[in-house]
């Protein structure tokens, strides 16, 4: 006889908040002086009154040197059977890239070019 089901130990938020924090550790790294003050957050939704049409995966805040990820439309890109752990980081991951692509006006491709370079 077994007992009732278990939460899981780490929320998908907490794993959500952890990816954002490395990679934005990680972009900060490799950009200190662009990234010198900024501000990493993570909401679950966007909380404007009027949206664009698209519901947006996060927002650049220039002025405040703030950068948001929306957690569950950044999560709704992986809602997929198919999709596992390393594909739930690598959304998540890249959507911090872009976001800070944005902030610093550099192709996200461009923030860390090494990285991707294996040969």
């Amino acid at each position: 006889m077994t007992g009732p089901e278990l939460a899981p130990v780490v929320t998908r938020a907490e794993t959500f908040d952890r990816i954002v924090g490395d990679t934005a550790h990680y972009l900060v790294g490799m950009w200190p002086d662009e990234l010198a003050g900024v501000v990493f957050q993570v909401a679950d939704m966007p909380t404007d009154r009027d949206l664009p049409d698209r519901l947006p995966r996060w927002r650049v805040d220039r002025d405040d040197r703030r950068v948001t990820l929306f957690r569950i439309p950044v999560e709704r890109v992986t809602h997929s059977p198919e999709k596992d752990d390393t594909d739930r980081r690598v959304v998540v991951e890249t959507a911090v890239f872009r976001a800070v692509g944005e902030l610093i006006d550099k192709d996200p491709w461009d923030l860390a070019p090494d990285r991707f370079r294996h040969w």
